[in-house]
């Protein structure tokens, strides 16, 4: 039956196989419930990456102590530190920790690797800033859903010899080992290898180009052929809004087809194509046609980038490289507008254009470092040998077992993110990923699309109307008019100051430092509250943009005006679609966003020097009615997109692992101790086998008597 344990662990001579307290020892295991894990350890709201060795320090603080006085850590050998009675759990060899699920399966993992697959588990293949907290939050409920197991086990250990721990022991031990898997669990947070570190540095030069030439067109447009009508130059600007939905689209395919590898190769050619196009252009309409070429390429990198530097980076990195990418746009539209000092004039004009011919050029050069997507290459063969052999390069493993549990880790998180069995990897049923084969009959057509996992999401009333608002909120993100500033805040500047390509300068400047305060803001406050900020903070530049070009406020206040309206829009009205919603339907979500921001911000390029002409002061008072509405939606409807707290996700795996029975959970033994070997658990297995072959045996022979 599904609640009773099979007759391995019933069996005594069994369960003295598998425990933790010693050879002698028998053991039922534990079970999660909400009675037995209510709460998050005080201990882990205070904990903020310490190193290992203090970490270790505030451990021993709060060590659990017998009531005689006498107390026990921890050895590297894998020892469990508690007393009991004036002796000591100790001397047997550490055994690894398992977990047995309600059709009797069984997994061998340590409480370490049950943390990491979580992790695996519940967040998207997708490196994007804003994910840390959510990161976090993971790490430290599993950190208190673990311990409270091991606190559980230990307990019925002790009471079984007539000294239970008290509350106050409990507590003790609940806080201590919660400290020390968190810490553990946040080890890959710190630890970057060679080839990660080149896979991050090659992938972010494709979002440095696309920024370079989101600004790229605003410093010469006096010089780039004069003459040309404002339709035509709007066009030019606009035509790489044109290029951008279809790049995402095409993306997919070409990394289903090519590997992400392949992928992000094909993407650098077409820069360096679109560089050469746009740089010996004999007009205007060929500069509109290579603009719509880098188009391409720059949608392109905003689904390949994040989809393959997520698949290679452990959960507890992709924020953080998601924000290194998202610096590398920004500091490529301020290396724009520096660059326009040294060649937005007559005869040099075509330099800038060149220089993305240059930067992809540079790309290509170091791409013999850049490996596949391991997760690409287990999705067409779950045995691939390279996909092994590029993880071990990766996390810099040094033993097999540890490469085939994180292979076991991408393999299960594939089928936890699909979406009704299609796994988010189906390029046809998002542009952000590839397609994972299926082994029976890789042939068989797939039916699922993009709208119906849409479909699906908007029937599904626990999150429509965070659908609603992820909608809303792409089309507030372009109709705010944020990038009518990087693409012609030239035109704009122009009787403000002397030289308008000073004040663009600036804004590209202030855009890089207010992108760093908005990271840091990202995981202090609310979403829902810093969208209100935003929006409000936007409108108010607004205004006092428009006053102070109908000349009640000083020219120069416009421009604070329009360095604060940038800083405003960082802080908030940049989205992070992936971390408001689960797994399974990110990749779908992310998809139409990427579709409908396009397609606003190709409005927006094109029809501004229109606005700017007909409304003149008056330009932007378009963009602060839009400002108005999101924050009335944000105000009424928005509910709070940051994610689930550590209590709500703690709540989450009680609930989805409450027929679960775990055994051995001895955090301590696998914190302390080097990589587990699996013999004793090999040996083990092999026994139960036996075991339940002569237990069958038996069965039969008694039926025939």
């Amino acid at each position: 039956m599904a609640n009773e344990t099979t007759p391995f662990l019933s069996g005594s001579t069994r369960r003295r196989s598998f425990s933790r307290f010693g050879d002698d020892v028998p053991s039922s295991g534990v079970r999660p419930s909400g009675d037995s894990i209510t709460n998050i350890p005080l201990a882990l709201e205070q904990w903020h990456r310490r190193s290992i060795s203090n970490q270790s320090e505030v451990a021993r603080d709060i060590l659990p102590r017998r009531r005689s006085g006498k107390h026990r850590t921890a050895k590297s050998t894998g020892h469990i530190g508690v007393d009991v009675g004036g002796g000591s759990i100790q001397g047997h060899q550490r055994v690894r920790s398992f977990m047995q699920t309600v059709d009797g399966s069984i997994s061998a993992l340590t409480p370490i690797e049950m943390g990491r697959h979580e992790l695996y588990e519940e967040l998207p293949f997708l490196a994007i800033p804003g994910l840390q907290k959510k990161e976090h939050n993971l790490s430290v409920a599993f950190s208190s859903y673990a311990a409270a197991l091991d606190a559980l086990e230990t307990d019925e250990y002790l009471a079984s010899t007539g000294k239970p721990l008290n509350a106050e022991e409990k507590e003790k031990r609940l806080s201590q080992m919660s400290l020390l898997l968190l810490d553990e669990l946040e080890v890959d947070s710190t630890v970057v290898t060679t080839p990660l570190i080149f896979a991050v540095l090659i992938a972010s030069m494709l979002m440095f180009n696309m920024g370079y030439n989101i600004s790229v067109m605003n410093a010469p447009e006096p010089f780039v052929f004069p003459g040309h009508s404002t339709s035509a130059w709007s066009m030019a600007v606009a035509a790489f809004c044109v290029g951008g939905p279809f790049g995402s689209v095409l993306a997919g395919q070409w990394a289903d087809q090519r590997g992400r590898r392949g992928a992000l190769l094909l993407t650098t050619w077409l820069f360096i194509f679109g560089g050469l196009v746009q740089s010996m252009a004999p007009s205007l309409s060929v500069v509109i046609l290579a603009r719509m070429l880098i188009g391409v390429a720059s949608g392109a990198s905003t689904v390949l980038v994040p989809v393959y530097l997520g698949e290679l980076a452990p959960p507890n990195l992709r924020g953080v490289i998601g924000t290194l990418t998202q610096f590398a746009l920004v500091i490529g539209i301020f290396f724009a507008d520096l660059v326009g000092f040294l060649f937005a004039n007559a005869n040099q004009w075509r330099y800038m254009f060149a220089l993305t011919t240059v930067m992809a050029l540079l790309q290509l050069a170091l791409t013999p470092f850049l490996l596949e997507s391991p997760r690409w290459l287990l999705g067409r063969n779950a045995n691939s040998s390279k996909a092994r052999f590029i993880i071990k390069k990766l996390r810099g493993f040094r033993y097999d077992e540890e490469v085939e549990t994180e292979v076991n880790h991408y393999l299960g998180a594939a089928k936890t993110q699909g979406l009704d069995g299609v796994d988010d990897n189906d390029s046809r049923s998002s542009s952000y990923d590839g397609d994972w084969e299926d082994k029976e009959n890789p042939n068989q057509p797939n039916n699922k699309s993009s709208q119906n996992a849409m479909t699906e999401m908007f029937a599904d009333k626990t999150i429509r109307l965070l659908v609603v608002s992820t909608l809303v909120l792409q089309v507030a993100n372009q109709l705010s008019g944020i990038n009518a500033v990087f693409f012609y805040s030239g035109l704009f500047f122009e009787g403000v100051i002397d030289n308008p390509l000073v004040g663009t300068t600036l804004i590209g400047g202030i855009n890089v430092i207010a992108t760093y305060v908005a990271l840091l803001l990202m995981d202090r406050c609310g979403r829902r509250t810093l969208i209100m900020w935003s929006s409000a903070g936007m409108f108010v530049s607004c205004v006092i943009i428009v006053l102070s070009l109908k000349g009640y406020l000083d020219k120069l206040v416009a421009l604070g005006a329009v360095a604060s309206y940038v800083s405003f829009f960082e802080i908030g009205l940049v989205l992070v679609v992936a971390e408001m919603f689960e797994g399974k339907y990110v990749t779908s979500a992310m998809s139409i966003s990427s579709q409908l921001n396009w397609t606003c911000n190709f409005f927006v390029g094109l029809l501004f020097p229109y606005i700017n002409k007909a409304l003149g002061p008056y330009s932007f008072v378009p963009f602060a009615t839009v400002l108005l509405l999101t924050f009335v939606y944000a105000w009424i409807w928005l509910p709070e997109t940051q994610g689930t707290t550590p209590e709500e996700l703690q709540a989450k795996l009680i609930k989805k692992n409450v027929n679960t029975t775990y055994h051995n959970m001895d955090i301590e033994g696998t914190v302390s101790g080097g990589p587990p070997s699996q013999d004793e658990w090999a040996e083990a297995l092999a026994s139960m086998q036996s075991y339940e072959d002569n237990a069958g045996e038996e069965s039969v022979v008694k039926s025939q008597m």
